[in-house]
């Protein structure tokens, strides 16, 4: 990307993606609304026993009934969101990577990381806005912020994606692009 773009990239390996949707139209999980009714359907009924056997469990080790698991949502906005399409491709990519320039960012996908490094894939940009169609980045708050008011929160992979950011983030979220002097 450093190549292609010609300027000055940060590289962070995104985590888990399972990211949850605070968008109308969409469900929790960012599938639409009114679609894929029966898999909906199945899904509901796995989870509710899920659930049960959880509570079970856990009332039965000394712990609190509760949900299975919760999205944490990560995106947010209006009905046509700007940021539903990154979200989108995030959704489908196996080793999501967050490349970030001054000038634009993108979602590039490595592949499964259970692959020998010899049979990778080549890696596959999913997503790249350059220029005015770039939705404003805050790597201190880990937010795309695109014009509509829509936010997509990244989540880095490690803390070792932590202590890498903080070689080019100096407070408030003032970015060294070839790291910071020091």
């Amino acid at each position: 990307m450093r190549a292609r773009w010609q300027e000055p990239v940060i590289v962070l390996r995104l985590g888990d993606t399972d990211l949850g949707f605070d968008v109308p139209g969409r469900r929790n999980d960012g599938s639409v609304e009114g679609e894929q009714l029966g898999r909906q359907a199945f899904r509901n009924v796995l989870r509710g026993i899920g659930t049960a056997v959880f509570s079970v469990f856990a009332l039965a080790n000394g712990g609190a009934p509760g949900r299975l698991s919760q999205r944490e949502v990560r995106v947010s906005g209006p009905a046509d969101a700007m940021a539903l399409e990154p979200a989108d491709r995030l959704l489908t990519a196996k080793g999501p990577w967050l490349v970030c320039a001054p000038s634009g960012v993108a979602v590039v996908d490595t592949g499964t990381t259970f692959t020998d490094p010899a049979d990778a894939p080549e890696p596959q940009v999913v997503w790249e806005a350059r220029g005015p169609q770039a939705p404003e980045l805050s790597l201190r708050k880990r937010t795309l912020t695109w014009p509509d008011g829509s936010v997509l929160r990244f989540p880095l992979h490690r803390r070792t994606e932590d202590q890498h950011l903080k070689k080019f983030l100096e407070f408030p979220d003032v970015v060294h692009w070839t790291g910071r002097p020091g």
